[in-house]
């Protein structure tokens, strides 16, 4: 019998704002002005929460975190277009986006001085705590989706997040494969950040696109320029739309870098150039919505002055919150070893309140 063709697949790439500030206006989606201004705010907000961070993090202010600078057309884009009944499942590097969820600079800033109350979470947010586990997320996601079907909920999607380090998990592929089987309404962002810690994209996958693997299990996939704001916002809502009315899962490729280090326990200048760094800061998400807005006439440097010191002052409010904070004692994290008291956690508590009074006392 001769070999017939069974199939022919192909993956689309989406650009609608180029780095230069220059739209297609045949794919440009129309958005509200009050739309476009609060999405931009929420990027602005989600940068300057981020920078601060990290120097809190070489004060000793805070402990490690992962910074999402570069990032944040990738992840606040579709957050802000999620609704109070869709959940969100995200990872470690979505901050700007839990805070359009509604998380707080607060909240953020107690997790990543290694206290789990700042993962703490009213129920009506249906936002889960920060996943650490590369790509376990989409496991719990797609069982969410398989619930949300299951109990008929109408206009609910799940939306779950991953950089590219994660599509070379188990995980990942089999939380693809029971979406496709399931028809969940799951949303897959992946953020492909082009580096996992120090493994480069092509060292994952030989593959031309992450997006392609989306055809092996039946779903809906595309690749986006993920520093593009407009693509974010057209991919997310049309992937949005599909599985709130029953049309099941997609898979989007955010094509984006991390300008940053992968946490600050880490120093990229071990494994990337600082040309490659700067190419991509000419594609950087914030200055290219911005340009947008100012060819809309909507936007000018006298409303960014006034924005960045109002966010300023905001996330100081946020820094001087949480050091105020007095009632979660430092030593908390010996509480939850062990179900009773052991003597050598015991010896470390000592050990640490020791350490503490003598810093005290030397300040």
């Amino acid at each position: 019998m001769p070999k017939k063709e069974i199939g022919k697949f192909s993956v689309s790439y989406m650009q609608i704002l180029d780095e230069t500030g220059k739209v297609d206006t045949k794919l440009e989606p129309k958005i509200n002005n009050k739309d476009l201004l609060a999405m931009y705010r929420w990027m602005v907000l989600s940068r300057e929460a981020d920078q601060r961070m990290i120097n809190m993090q070489r004060q000793g202010r805070i402990g490690t975190m992962g910074p999402s600078t570069g990032q944040e057309a990738a992840h606040v884009i579709p957050a802000y277009l999620m609704n109070e009944k869709d959940w969100f499942v995200g990872a470690f590097r979505e901050a700007g986006a839990r805070l359009v969820r509604g998380e707080t600079i607060a909240q953020a800033l107690l997790f990543y001085n290694g206290f789990e109350e700042g993962n703490k979470k009213p129920k009506e947010y249906r936002t889960l705590p920060v996943s650490i586990i590369v790509g376990a997320q989409t496991l719990h996601a797609v069982g969410i989706g398989y619930a949300v079907k299951y109990r008929g909920e109408k206009d609910t999607a799940v939306v779950t997040f991953m950089g590219d380090g994660a599509t070379s998990e188990g995980d990942f592929h089999e939380a693809l494969n029971f979406a496709g089987v399931w028809q969940a309404p799951v949303v897959f962002i992946c953020q492909n950040n082009q580096w996992a810690i120090s493994l480069p994209r092509h060292k994952q996958t030989k593959a031309e696109t992450i997006a392609q693997k989306a055809i092996a299990y039946g779903i809906p996939g595309i690749q986006v320029d993920g520093n593009d704001p407009l693509a974010m916002y057209v991919a997310s809502k049309e992937a949005l739309d599909r599985a709130r009315s029953g049309g099941g899962p997609t898979f989007i490729e955010a094509v984006t870098y991390r300008l940053m280090m992968h946490t600050t326990a880490d120093d990229p200048k071990k494994y990337r150039t600082e040309e490659e760094v700067d190419e991509w800061k000419q594609k950087d998400p914030l200055p290219r919505f911005q340009k947008y807005l100012e060819g809309k006439g909507i936007w000018d440097a006298k409303k960014e002055e006034a924005l960045v010191n109002e966010i300023k002052s905001e996330v100081d409010a946020a820094v001087k919150e949480f050091e105020d904070l007095k009632e979660l004692p430092a030593e908390a994290c010996f509480d939850h070893v062990f179900g009773t008291k052991h003597v050598d956690i015991e010896e470390q508590r000592m050990e640490f309140l020791d350490d503490q009074k003598r810093g005290t006392d030397n300040a």
